[in-house]
């Protein structure tokens, strides 16, 4: 039988689709879309679904908020995730919820409660996707001037994980005792303090909340430089990936597990999920003509790059279209998605590189096909490199109900056909289920 790989949605709490043929023509902001996506999704078997979240209104595309807010998807408007997340965890009961929370924007402890209380609303089955937040106009609306350097925040990342880490935990696992005959709630010999005192951060502790069913939430991460892997392969449960290509995609993964392994982790324990675009239609060539239709249309270019600048803190309406980008760029912002849009080398024009990107990143590799052929390829790339899963995603991060049943309905039963992906949940919490192959 073949290797089973893992399934995850990369979305966020923004508008739908709002200006396609097939929107869902209503108000996202009550959530009840995305409810209705998660229930999707469960029914489908995915591990999780996961949002993403920003903190500012960008004005790097243009020196201007305009474009960004004219296009209203992707990047704003959009809401909390923490919320909707515990919105949708009462109204599913199996899937994961995973929420971008960073660690610019929340004092340690106030994280360390929130998801611990999420996932206790949950039964286990909340993550959180840690960010430090890769825009100075995120840093300005906390009092910041500009983003401490990225080595900096890794620095600051690390300490602050090991933090609400203990913060987590500060309850034993037995702490509730629920003994009515002694009139005892909780032994307080089991609720700990944690009296941290680092370079960066301070907390007496403990939570005031309940361990949570998980201990410690599932984390997710997506860092791809060098700092970002170590940090990844200290904590994550699970890493976003984009690595173009298979070679790439299998390089990436045995550096991670390499560093797990390095780091005293079963490298297992690590799973690697690629972001991914497919377009699916009831032919190839009906797919193909919807993609050419989809990269032809005239908003798609700006909107990508609108992504990739908001993402970036670059500004990529100052280089020419048709042109290669005038050398190798770096940014203070997230240096590795800006690594993958701009393929170093490659010599393509910003306009083929923009062609390629989904989500203001670049998909890991071309799924374009029909429900039958797109299963068969991510079969074929997991063999060649190794595990462990996919992180669907949809241009621009826009979703509408087609795309989802599209997926749900179309390619996951092939998926399901061939063995691929699992066909029920075998355990409880979001952590068991990454873990279960």
């Amino acid at each position: 039988m073949a290797k089973r790989f893992h399934l995850g949605w990369f979305t966020n709490f923004a508008t739908d689709e709002w200006n396609g043929p097939f929107s869902n023509g209503g108000d996202p902001w009550n959530g009840k879309f995305y409810v209705e996506m998660a229930q999707a999704l469960e029914r489908a078997c995915f591990d999780y679904i996961m949002f993403e979240d920003k903190l500012a209104i960008s004005e790097i595309y243009g020196g201007s908020s305009e474009a960004v807010l004219k296009h209203g998807l992707g990047m704003v408007p959009k809401g909390d995730p923490a919320p909707l997340a515990a919105m949708i965890a009462g109204a599913t009961s199996k899937i994961g919820i995973v929420a971008t929370l960073s660690t610019l924007g929340y004092p340690p402890y106030l994280l360390a409660r929130l998801c611990s209380t999420i996932d206790s609303l949950a039964e286990g089955r909340f993550g959180w996707n840690i960010v430090t937040s890769a825009e100075n106009a995120a840093a300005q609306n906390f009092g910041l001037d500009e983003l401490p350097p990225r080595e900096l925040r890794y620095d600051m990342a690390h300490e602050y994980l090991d933090l609400v880490i203990k913060l987590f935990t500060s309850w034993e696992p037995d702490a509730v005792k629920r003994d009515r005959e002694n009139g005892i709630y909780a032994d307080f010999r089991k609720v700990h303090t944690v009296n941290h005192e680092g370079r960066f951060f301070k907390s007496r502790g403990p939570l005031n909340c309940v361990r949570s069913p998980q201990g410690v939430p599932a984390l997710i991460q997506a860092g791809a430089s060098p700092k970002g892997r170590a940090f990844a392969a200290q904590y994550a449960d699970a890493v976003v990936a984009v690595n173009q290509g298979t070679k790439a995609m299998k390089e990436f993964r045995d550096d991670i597990r390499a560093r797990a392994a390095a780091a005293g982790r079963d490298p297992d324990d690590v799973k690697i999920l690629y972001l991914i675009a497919p377009t699916l239609a009831e032919t190839v060539e009906e797919a193909q003509a919807k993609y050419a239709r989809m990269a032809s249309a005239p908003s798609f270019i700006e909107m990508n790059l609108c992504l990739i600048s908001s993402i970036t803190d670059i500004d990529f309406k100052a280089f020419d279209l048709d042109k290669p980008l005038p050398g190798k760029l770096t940014t203070n912002g997230e240096q590795g998605s800006l690594d993958s849009f701009q393929q170093w080398g490659s010599g393509k024009t910003l306009r083929q590189l923009v062609t390629e990107a989904s989500g203001g990143l670049v998909s890991s590799v071309e799924l374009i096909g029909t429900p039958e052929t797109v299963a068969d390829r991510m079969g074929e790339v997991m063999e060649e490199v190794g595990g462990d899963g996919f992180l669907i995603t949809t241009p621009h991060l826009g979703v509408n109900r087609r795309i989802i049943h599209e997926v749900t309905d179309g390619l996951v039963p092939a998926l399901q056909r061939r063995g691929l992906v699992r066909t029920e949940y075998g355990e409880k919490t979001l952590r068991g289920n990454l873990k279960a192959f």
